[in-house]
């Protein structure tokens, strides 16, 4: 006979994996309305898809440098048109894990776990740097 074994998950993994999973579903669920909305033909591209096909051969660099495209976070500037409409369901896909760590925070300084809630601050730190382009590895 197996024996049953107990496991228990803190609270705050809890909530960690809640804000994970509902948002991943939130984003898909953004990601596919606005891929409808492009699909459809209800917002306009920046590059018309009957065009698609002459750029499917090209290394990014070469896209971006045909069609003079922006570079890092410039796509925002770039939302009116719908191929670049589906970055809002990604960016926010991005920021899910540092909405998780900042919701960490409070949990771990009410209970003076203060290397868990340096460690999450960190965490913030680092991916808002890594964001932002500050943080960048060379390759």
């Amino acid at each position: 006979m197996e024996k049953e074994s107990k496991l228990t998950v803190a609270p705050e993994q809890i909530r960690y994996a809640n804000i994970l999973f509902y948002g991943t579903w939130g984003g898909i669920l953004v990601l596919s309305i606005l891929f409808l909305l492009y699909a459809a033909g209800l917002i306009t591209p920046f590059v018309p898809s009957a065009q698609v096909p002459a750029y499917w051969g090209m290394n990014v660099h070469d896209y971006n440098a045909r069609l003079n495209l922006p570079a890092g976070w410039g796509w925002v500037g770039m939302l009116m048109y719908g191929d670049y409409l589906n970055f809002i369901g990604i960016a926010f896909l991005g920021l899910l894990t540092i909405i998780g760590y900042l919701v960490l925070i409070p949990y771990y300084l009410k209970s003076k776990d203060l290397t868990y809630a340096t460690i999450a601050g960190l965490e913030v730190i680092i991916l808002l740097l890594a964001a932002s382009g500050v943080l960048r590895v060379a390759h």
